[in-house]
Parts: C-alpha cells; structure tokens; sequence
C-alpha cells in the first residue's frame, strides 16, 4: 500500500531476472515524483522561447506537447540552429500553456513543426542578433564585423570574443529587431543531423515525469464507473459497503458516472469493485452485427453528400467497356496509448490547477472553464510527458471529468483509469465502409471514377473526395452517408485516411491489372495526365508525388525483385506529406510472410534526422499490426475486447525490415508524425495479393482465431 507503481517495477524486475536499466533497486528512498519547471534563476529571458544563463547555457522551451513525436527535442534544436549555441550548452524545459505567446500549442494532425518551423527560427535569431549587438557596443566596433560561432560572439579582427552568458544582461536591455535574416539552409550545423531525445536519460532512469507520476500533497485518487454499454445511463447505486472500506473517503455520482474516490490506487480499485450500479437504457445498443446491416443499407439506400463531382458519372458508365467495383470496411479501434487516461485536477472557489498528459492543453482549459462556468483565466495547465496517445489525448472528456469531480469533492484529486476503462468507455476510430467503382474504355483507359463512403460517427469518410487520382480523372463523383451512433469516435492517428489509404491503393492496384499495366506505371501516368490536363482542383504537389514513387521504385528495385519475392506497392499524399512504399512478402509453408518494406518519404528539410527516422518506422509497425490484427468489436453497445489478451498487438517478431529514404528538396517541413502510416495497408494487401492471388477487402487481414491469412489460403 505504501509503494508506487516504479516502486513495484523495481521488485519484479529483480526477483524476476528482468532487464532494467537506471535504477538502485537497493536504495530504500522511494522516487516521490512531482513536476518540476524550469530552473532559470538569474536567467535572462529574451523572448518566450529561450533564456540565457550567466554561465553561458540557455534554456529553450518546447511550447507543444511531447507525446513521443520528437518536438521536445527537434523544436530547441530549430531555437538553436539560428542562436548559433553548442548543443551542450543547452537545456530543455516543456514550457507551460500561454496560448498569447505560443499560440498552437497543440500535438495533432502533424501539424507542429509546419506551423512553429519560422517563429521558432526568428526566435533564435532575434535574440543571436541582439547578441551580437551587445559585444558591436561593448567593443565600440561595427556590427558587421561581429560573428557568432557555439555560443560565443567573436570579434575576428581583434581576436577578441565574449561568451553569450556575458553578455546576455546587456542584450536583454536592447530593443528587439524585427525581420532579423535567417540563415542559410546550407549553413545549417544542427538541422538535420541525428539528436537523442533530451527526455531520454530522464526515461531511461525511471524519472521523466508521466500524468501517472504526478503528485500533490493532500491529493486523493479517482476511480469512475462510467456506463458499461454506450447507449445506457446511471438510474441507481449502492456504495454502502464500499464506503466503508480501508481508504476510501466518499462514493458521488455525476454526469451518469459514480466516482470512488479514496487515498491509494489499489484501495480505490477494490471498493469499486463492489459497489452496486443499476443502469437502464437511453439509447439503441448496437452491436456489430447491427453496423454491418447499417453499412448495407446506407451503402445502397442512404441519402448521400456529395463531396466532390466532375463530369458525367452517370453517362460514362453506361457506356464503359469494363467496369470494376469493390468494397472494403473496416471496424472500430481504441488507441491504446501504453498510459491510460489519467490527470489531476484541484478547484478551489473560481480556479482550477490542471496537471496531466494532454495533447490540446489550450482546448481542455477551455472545456474546464464552460464545465465550471469560471474565467478561462483562472484555469492553468501544466503538461506532463504522455505515455502515447495517437489522437486520444486530443479529447478532453478525462480532463473535464478530473475537474468536475474535484469540485464536487471539493478536494484535489487525480483521475485514473484502468486499461479496460480506457478500452471500453474510450473514444474510437470511427468503423467505416467504401465502394469504388471505376469505368475503363476501349484503350483500358479509366475514364471514370466513384467512391462512396459510409461512416458511423466519422463526419466525412471521404476527407473532401481530393485524393489522388482526383484531378486526373474526367469523369468523377464523391459522395457519403454518416450515420450517427451513441458509441463515441474521434481523432485516431491519421484520421480517416488511417483506412481511406488501404482501401483506394488496393483498389487502384485492381483497376491497373484489369488495365492490364503496371501498378506503378499508371500512376505516373496519371500524374502526368493531371499536370498536363488537370480535371477540377489539384490539391497535391503533382512534383513531390512523382518523386517519391520514382525513388522507392528505385531502392526497391521495382518489378525486378528474384524469384519468390512478391512486391506490393502504395502511395499517399496526408498531412501536406508524400509517402511511397513498396512491401515484399515470400510464402514460407504456402504462408506469406513480409519480409521488408521500402519507404520513400517527402516531408520537408528534415530537423531531427533520428527522430524523423524513428516517426517513419513507428508509424510503418503502427499501421502494420492494425491493418493485420485491430478489431474492436460490439455486443449491444458494450466493446468485447476491452484488454490486450483479447485485443491482438503486433509482436515483435512479426516487424519486418524497413528501410527509409528521404526526399532531400530544400523546402520547409511538412507532416511527419502520421503520413506514414496509411499507405502501409495498401501496401501489404498488394503484396499478399502478388503473392496468393488473393485480395483482401476488410481488415483486419488475420482474424483472432486464425493464423496468418489461414482462411484466405
């Protein structure tokens, strides 16, 4: 009772003959885990981003989330870069949530470094300018004729040089320059070289402070029994017994849940365990075998949105000398971050202290401050490190549930939930179900070109109808249905086009081998046909599209792989990114088996190069182990699988090779923390294909009882 949860991973890592790493499993001191900010004493700040030390060093504030993309790392580097500061002088701190001074202060949609790439650049080099001004006035010499060079600005005539931490008081005195010139791409030392995470010796020795470490003096611990089936609401309960167990300080029930709140982990989970909760129906619970009638239905008989329409659909198809269709769907997923939901909460009369793991700080502070009907300003929010999250931690129904059960109570308190809370009571991927159809001529030309999406709760499963080959196509037309269900979706890492990719890529394979042509050959046709004559709105760069088909056609060696080795090939365009990649897959005992998966990717001038490398691969193993083995599936509105011995994780040893090659074009960077996975599923599907001549339509690709493909073989 007495011991925290690294207490207890300390003890069977060492009775068990585990590996760990970083810890004295021999000291009796407990690691009493708080957040701690900034140590800047005597620091001078010269702008929101950065502080230079007396002794030389700076501290530069990572403003956005860390949710194990990298931008705690990658975003100081960029600050860096333009302050021309040795690396080792630098110190890194989350910063807290100031939406006036950060404005995106938000880790989602990969959208991080695309939109703070200048500001943080121009913050950099405003205050190396300012710098250099200091020693130009000092040493009553010219501007110009100071430098900058790791930390210290020179005088180059004179030899005489002054280090940053000499002059930081005088710099901070002078007014800001505007419009401070950046440097060169070619002059970069630090962008785009490989960098460790700064937080990794802190997680590597057990003290990086997660959502879960946090701790206040006086804080209790939460546990909340939400519905057990979406479509269900609270009618009674019976928390007498409960209540009367070691540690528990009160049972309350508020917005359809009961709270079981109390002073340790284990003795909260115990008594909820045993109160008492009557439920009665609000809503249809629908179960799987419901959505798969729905999908029927709407696919056929729904009232659809038209998204996008070219031409006569219609008049082509009549007429077309072959017509090829297809549907694909695929069903709901939890994110499953490795951390569970949690944070904390303390309301005290009109304000509210939040502390957590949050990807949208600035939005969850807004949500509190409606929930309590209290000044926005009153609220603060201090971000922990975030065990994942992959779009999860974009919703803030967990903040907002800390916050109102704290005012309830009228006591701080931090909310917990177990892995089947978070799997169970989440927020999903939405399920959703395509179908394309595609009209050829005479010449095997695709003249026309339709897709209709069906989504439950996933607002438009076509993302605007824009994506490749849109735009080269003359006949089009884009349409869908949603169909609105109590089961809660959102944001899961790549939304829509998680699923969207696999599904057109697939598809577009098959049109191409009815086409009787090259996979990758028709695409570059098609390319060429939309910058020659584009039909409607081209919403990609036609340019970095063809590149990356080209160089992983290359690397891969494309169509001429040896004998047994079946290629799969897939391309896409999300989050201002290009990705291109090509699986090869044998057959091992009349099974596939993937064996490697080439990756051709565009996003930008790279800052982090390890980093960048890392987001690839992970986003490539992500996208594989749900493309094969996620489902979550529902029996009148409650999940059956609500933990990981009935959710199926991809194993270690079923990651194949990757190998990753970057698109060197010079132009700022775009997306990275998502692009990489949709093609993937496109990709695989190909490959199995070219190797078993099957193709596949749902995923995932193996169901649960099965092994690999087993059915499909």
């Amino acid at each position: 009772m007495q011991h925290s949860r690294r207490d207890f991973l300390k003890y069977t890592s060492a009775v068990g003959g585990g590996f760990l790493l970083g810890f004295n499993i021999l000291s009796p001191k407990r690691l009493d885990a708080a957040v701690v900010s900034a140590d800047t004493e005597g620091a001078v700040s010269f702008n929101a981003y950065l502080s230079i030390n007396a002794d030389g060093t700076a501290t530069i504030f990572s403003p956005n989330p860390e949710v194990g993309q990298g931008i705690k790392t990658s975003f100081p580097m960029i600050v860096a870069e333009e302050l021309d500061i040795d690396w080792r002088l630098v110190k890194v701190e989350q910063a807290p949530l100031d939406g006036k001074r950060f404005e995106r202060q938000v880790a989602g949609g990969s959208g991080s470094t695309p939109h703070s790439w200048k500001r943080l650049r121009q913050a950099g080099a405003t205050a190396r300018q300012m710098l250099m001004e200091a020693a130009a006035k000092r040493w009553d010499v010219p501007l110009s004729t100071c430098t900058t060079e790791n930390g210290k600005v020179w005088h180059k005539a004179s030899n005489r040089s002054l280090t940053y931490g000499e002059l930081a008081a005088d710099a901070a005195k002078l007014t800001a320059p505007k419009d401070v010139p950046l440097k060169d791409r070619k002059d970069f030392k630090l962008i785009g070289t490989s960098v460790k995470g700064v937080d990794n010796p802190l997680i590597t020795t057990g003290k990086a402070i997660f959502g879960l470490d946090f701790k206040k003096e006086g804080m209790l611990i939460a546990m909340v029994q939400r519905p057990p089936a979406f479509g269900l609401k609270l009618k009674s309960f019976d928390a007498s017994e409960a209540k009367k167990m070691s540690g528990i300080v009160d049972v309350v029930s508020f917005s359809n849940k009961v709270a079981i709140v109390g002073k340790s982990t284990w003795e909260v989970k115990k008594a909820r365990d045993i109160v008492k909760i009557e439920w009665e129906k609000a809503e249809t619970l629908e179960s799987t075998a419901d959505h798969d009638r729905i999908f029927k239905d709407l696919m056929v008989n729904g009232k659809p949105e038209v998204r996008r329409k070219e031409g006569d659909t219609e008049g082509v198809f009549k007429t077309a000398a072959k017509v090829i269709e297809a549907e694909f769907q695929c069903p709901f997923l939890p994110h499953n971050a490795m951390e569970p939901m949690n944070f904390f909460a303390h309301v005290d009369g009109d304000k509210c202290e939040l502390v957590g793991s949050t990807q949208n700080p600035q939005s969850h502070r807004d949500q509190v401050a409606k929930a309590l009907k209290i000044p926005v300003e009153n609220v603060t929010v201090q971000m922990t490190r975030m065990g994942g999250g992959f779009g999860r931690r974009l919703n803030g129904d967990f903040v907002v549930e800390a916050a109102e059960l704290s005012a309830l109570i009228k006591a701080p308190v931090k909310v917990i939930w177990t892995r089947e809370d978070d799997m169970s009571g989440g927020i999903y991927r939405p399920a959703c179900r395509y179908r394309f159809r595609a009209a050829l001529d005479k010449d095997n030309k695709m003249v026309g070109f339709e897709m209709r999406g069906v989504g439950i709760n996933a607002g438009d499963p076509t993302r605007g109808g824009n994506s490749f080959p849109v735009g080269a196509i003359d006949h089009v037309l884009i349409d869908s249905v949603n169909h609105k269900s109590p089961i809660t979706t959102g944001p899961w890492r790549a939304p829509i086009t998680n699923f969207l990719a696999f599904a057109e890529q697939s598809f577009l394979d098959e049109v191409a081998e009815k086409a009787g042509k090259d996979p990758v050959q028709m695409r570059l046709e098609w390319l060429d046909k939309a910058q020659k004559s584009p039909v409607g709105a081209v919403k990609y760069d036609i340019d970095r599209f063809r590149k990356v088909i080209q160089l992983v056609a290359e690397k891969a060696n494309w169509g001429k792989s040896p004998k047994g080795v079946h290629q799969g090939f897939s391309v896409y365009f999300s989050h201002n990114s290009y990705i291109a990649q090509i699986a090869e897959i044998v057959l091992e005992k009349k099974k596939p088996v993937l064996k490697k998966v080439y990756c051709s990717v565009d996003c930008g001038i790279l800052v982090n190069k390890s980093g960048a490398l890392n987001q690839v691969v992970g986003s490539i193993v992500d996208g594989l182990g749900h493309a094969m083995y996620g489902k979550l599936s529902f029996k009148e509105g409650a999940a059956e699988q609500n933990n990981f011995n009935t959710f199926r994780m991809i194993r270690i040893s079923e990651i194949p090779e990757v190998e990753v090659h970057f698109v060197d074009n010079g132009i700022d960077p775009t997306g990275l923390g998502e692009p990489a996975l949709p093609p993937l599923g496109g990709t695989v599907a190909n490959a199995i294909y070219k190797a078993t001549g099957k193709r596949l339509r749902q995923q995932p690709f193996v169901n649960e009882e099965t092994e690999l493909l087993e059915k499909l073989l």
